[in-house]
């Protein structure tokens, strides 16, 4: 297996003052300022305005996954705090959509802070609604390593699902750069107007621009719209530790995409692909190497795209994207299946070659990122051009800040 070299996260650095770091939304989604990057040169916009900016007839890709209720909150009776930061689901399922059904207990994989303070024991939480309570308990089982933990939930009355005891207990889970406690306006304004999938323990932050307006305005330029769903997980928002980028692992996140999508995309040729999000890239250029694996591979196992499949010289074959979407299309119509769900690792760096994504609406994202280098690998070496006019002319950054549109 190839693993790019010589690429120094150090090198993908850029001064961010803490003050430039949005810690609210702005009143209204699409008053944000907007920085459009083609061929090199930079103008801004508002964001309202984007309609105005993308190319007639193009697909417009976004991410419908759903922020959950990540951050569940516990006080042990000796006044310690312990925050649980469910990630995942375990057991009895590791299928997301039935994980949230379940009723009763579950087993999900999840952060702990201040886990020394939890040596054993089991943690109680009791909480009501409407005249209603509830109690939640939390038994820490297993060391998965990587600073995650096995955590058995069980719960009483046992009725309701996981997915509405962790919107009535948890806490919308906001990055530690925005230093602030979460208050009741995050819970709309940290998740996009069309999320739809619950699972994500991050939101697609790209996609936080969008109003209906902008909406019916894009429909009315003939723009279709696409949606593939990424449940971001640790995977995206983990901090790159390692000097080198090859010595970083990217974990696996679920990724579901209809068939229907995957037909559209056979003929963006004719088409241009825009995708709302560094989510929405990976998924998209994921599918691509899935149809990769399938012609190089056999089609009698169903692939997943790995870290660095991409940097290996036996895949990259020079396949095109439609033979590569066409050969995922033939497996799932031939498995019967309307959409495929699977995972993703794929990890896009300086020397990738884009093969479905023609421009990437995103915002602006923390120094040192995997998230960053996706855009350099984009924008080549003048992703620092458009990063150093963004702080020389107020731009706000990160999840709640400004907007860019890179061709």
């Amino acid at each position: 297996m190839a693993i790019p070299g010589n690429i120094r996260i150090k090198d993908f650095d850029y001064p961010l003052p803490p003050e430039r770091i949005a810690q609210f939304p702005l009143e209204n989604r699409d008053a944000s300022k907007l920085l459009i990057w083609e061929k090199g040169k930079i103008r801004e916009s508002l964001f309202s305005a984007i309609g105005s900016e993308l190319p007639s007839g193009s697909i417009l890709v976004f991410n419908d996954t759903r922020v959950i209720h990540a951050r569940l909150i516990f006080s042990k009776s000796t006044g310690a705090t312990i925050e649980i930061f469910c990630l995942e689901p375990l057991e009895p399922t590791t299928n997301i959509a039935t994980a949230f059904a379940q009723s009763g207990s579950c087993t999900w994989n999840c952060l702990i802070g201040n886990v020394k303070r939890w040596k054993e024991g089991i943690l109680e939480k009791t909480f009501s609604q409407n005249g209603q309570s509830w109690i939640l308990t939390a038994r820490k089982k297993e060391n998965l390593g990587d600073g995650c933990f096995s955590v058995e939930f069980c719960w009483e009355p046992s009725m309701l699902s996981f997915s509405a005891i962790i919107e009535r207990a948890g806490l919308v889970p906001l990055p530690p750069y925005i230093t602030r406690a979460s208050v009741p306006l995050d819970d709309t304004r940290y998740q996009t107007i069309y999320a739809k999938n619950e699972g994500s323990v991050a939101a697609p932050t790209a996609g936080l621009h969008f109003t209906e307006g902008i909406l019916y305005t894009l429909k009315k330029k003939n723009i279709s719209f696409g949606h593939v769903t990424l449940h971001v997980g640790i995977g995206t928002f983990r901090p790159v530790s390692a000097d080198d980028i090859a010595s970083h692992i990217m974990h696996a996140e679920k990724i579901s995409v209809r068939i229907s999508l995957i037909r559209d995309l056979i003929g963006k040729d004719r088409r241009k692909v825009m995708a709302v999000g560094t989510t929405s890239v990976r998924t998209l250029e994921s599918l691509y190497w899935l149809g990769v694996k399938l012609i190089t591979g056999g089609k009698d196992q169903f692939p997943v795209v790995n870290q660095w499949d991409p940097y290996d010289p036996d895949l990259d074959t020079g396949i095109t994207a439609s033979d590569a979407l066409n050969a995922l299309k033939t497996w799932l119509e031939n498995n019967g299946q309307e959409n495929y769900s699977g995972s993703t690792s794929l990890m896009i760096v300086p020397g990738y070659r884009f093969r479905i994504v023609d421009g990437i609406i995103t915002n602006f994202h923390m120094p040192q990122s995997t998230l960053l280098l996706l855009v350099a690998a984009f924008a080549g070496d003048s992703w620092r051009s458009a990063y150093d006019y963004a702080l020389r002319n107020d731009f706000r950054f990160l999840s709640y800040g400004d907007a860019c549109l890179f061709f």
